[in-house]
């Protein structure tokens, strides 16, 4: 580094950490340009960066199996050890990966040899160094039921994804005028929004609270086991469900209409790797999703209800069947322990993100990954699919949240979210659909899909605007780091919990209650 440049940095630190800022904490842009030779870097250096980078993001992108004897098998395939000193699952995952990758590389780099005249001496002795298989994927056989579900979904899907394109058109028709002034609309009520109530709901930490489908009821999980069921407003604690030995790590509310207080209403994930169902009329459980093989991080169910997504620990993602309790997928793919998992609206996509730092879309009805989110230089703790079926938001321990473009398969941005890391995210996916046609002739515009929310570990709820990706108003209130926020489906609140152990309710100032 020149000395005039570490100078200005060693400055910059000092004066953060007056400040109480912490490096780690301070959002980082990382899609920048190479510096060209004008800027003092020679060519060859730049091209020598370039290429490291593409080799990180080449081996990020192979596959690799997480079982353990599967790893330690194909490594002995490759004639390398099978174990290194004090070498951990994770680290020997990674170490397959790289050779993998190194594989490749010299296998295209043969074949650019034999069609040019820099034929390499390998290629010379005619040894090809193997049995020609550079890479490979890896299948976990399924369930002959998982079938069914796949084309299932895809039906589902389709009507759903028919219905939300017709809708999207139906907008569109709209004049640009209205769309900036019912926008601006959207933006000042938002700016209303203040502290409503607060509520201690557990023991410990609250890690997780969601609203239900109607928007009258609160479910929040503690680290202490517990799942607290609280009214909406008055934030009333009704019931307390009890099953789970160790911290709740996720909750979700069946988005099936008409259930009864006998029908599986809501589902729970447990740090010793349960996952539960639970009804309204007793407070245990009335079935339990038995197979992860570690913590269960977040459990989201599919749009339709018939189906729950799980993410642990335990490196995979699951899919289950509700009314038979019975699991119809284990998804690999990531390389260390998944966290966060969100379905598409319309039912044909989940992403799932964790502690690589890496995210992946998935599509349900084939089984094949169709995106790789890569861009995060942190663990990945918070997915939310956009009510429009395209746009997908991560939210990162790298403080920062990124949006991501499905049609585009690639970043469209990168918001500074949080002073430190950002622990959920949350689209308002409620109230009146946008685009439906009203008797006079005109166009309802509804708030669906029109912002988000964030929570993170500067103690702060964040309001953003997806429509330029502003930030619209900041939440104090909280005095621990925020682990969950939520907003309600019919839009008059918004939802968050933290370590001080607490559920607040934030509302508009010129509501009634």
């Amino acid at each position: 580094m020149h000395p005039s440049r570490r100078a200005y940095v060693e400055e910059t630190q000092d004066e953060d950490e007056d400040m109480g800022i912490s490096i780690d904490q301070v959002p980082t842009d990382h899609d920048y340009v190479i510096p060209s030779t004008a800027s003092g870097i020679a060519p060859e250096k730049a091209s020598a960066i370039i290429q490291q980078f593409d080799k990180k993001k080449r081996a990020a992108a192979i596959t690799v199996p997480t079982d353990d004897a599967r790893v330690r098998s194909k490594l002995r395939e490759l004639g390398e050890p099978i174990t290194l000193f004090g070498e951990q699952k994770s680290d020997r995952r990674d170490r397959l990966r790289t050779l993998l990758a190194q594989q490749l590389e010299d296998a295209e780099r043969r074949e650019a040899g034999a069609d040019g005249d820099d034929v390499s001496m390998l290629d010379a002795d005619g040894e090809d160094g193997g049995d020609g298989e550079h890479e490979e994927e890896f299948y976990t056989e399924g369930v002959p039921e998982l079938l069914d579900a796949r084309r299932w979904i895809a039906r589902y899907s389709i009507e759903r994804a028919r219905e939300r394109c017709e809708l999207q058109n139906s907008e569109s028709t709209v004049q640009l005028q209205k769309h900036i002034k019912h926008r601006k609309g959207i933006k000042d009520r938002l700016a209303g929004f203040n502290l409503l109530g607060s509520q201690l709901a557990g023991d410990r930490p609250v890690s997780i609270a969601r609203f239900s489908n109607d928007s009258k009821m609160i479910a929040a999980g503690s680290w202490d086991g517990g799942i607290r069921l609280l009214t909406v407003p008055n934030m009333d604690i009704v019931r307390t469900l009890r099953g789970h030995k160790d911290k709740i790590g996720g909750v979700s509310w069946s988005p099936m209409e008409d259930l009864t207080a006998e029908n599986v209403s809501l589902v729970s994930g447990g740090g010793e790797g349960d996952i539960h169902l639970w009804n309204m009329t007793q407070d245990t459980p009335v079935a339990s999703l038995l197979g992860h093989g570690g913590r269960v991080c977040r459990v989201e169910y599919h749009p339709s209800g018939r189906y729950i997504g799980s993410a642990s620990y335990d490196t995979t993602w699951r899919l289950w069947d509700v009314e038979t309790t019975s699991e119809l997928l284990i998804q690999e793919g990531h390389s260390r322990e998944v966290f966060a998992i969100s379905f598409q609206n319309d039912g044909a996509l989940v992403a799932t993100a964790g502690l690589d730092g890496f995210g992946r879309i998935w599509d349900l009805r084939t089984g094949r990954t169709v995106m790789i989110l890569d861009g995060h230089i942190r663990e990945v703790h918070g997915l939310a699919f956009a009510p429009n079926g395209y746009q997908v938001i991560s939210a990162s321990a790298d403080a920062t949240a990124k949006v991501w473009d499905v049609r585009k398969v690639r970043c469209i941005t990168t918001i500074g979210a949080h002073k430190g890391l950002v622990s959920d995210v949350r689209f308002f996916d409620g109230g009146v659909d946008t685009g439906r046609p009203m008797i006079d002739g005109e166009i309802e515009m509804g708030d669906r899909g029109k912002y988000f929310v964030t929570g993170g570990f500067d103690k702060n709820v964040n309001i953003y605007s997806a429509d330029d990706w502003a930030l619209v108003k900041t939440l104090p209130g909280h005095s621990g780091n925020v682990l969950s926020v939520d907003i309600a489906k019919d839009g008059n609140y918004i939802l968050s919990s933290g370590h001080d152990r607490t559920c607040k309710l934030w509302a508009r100032d010129d509501m009634e209650f």
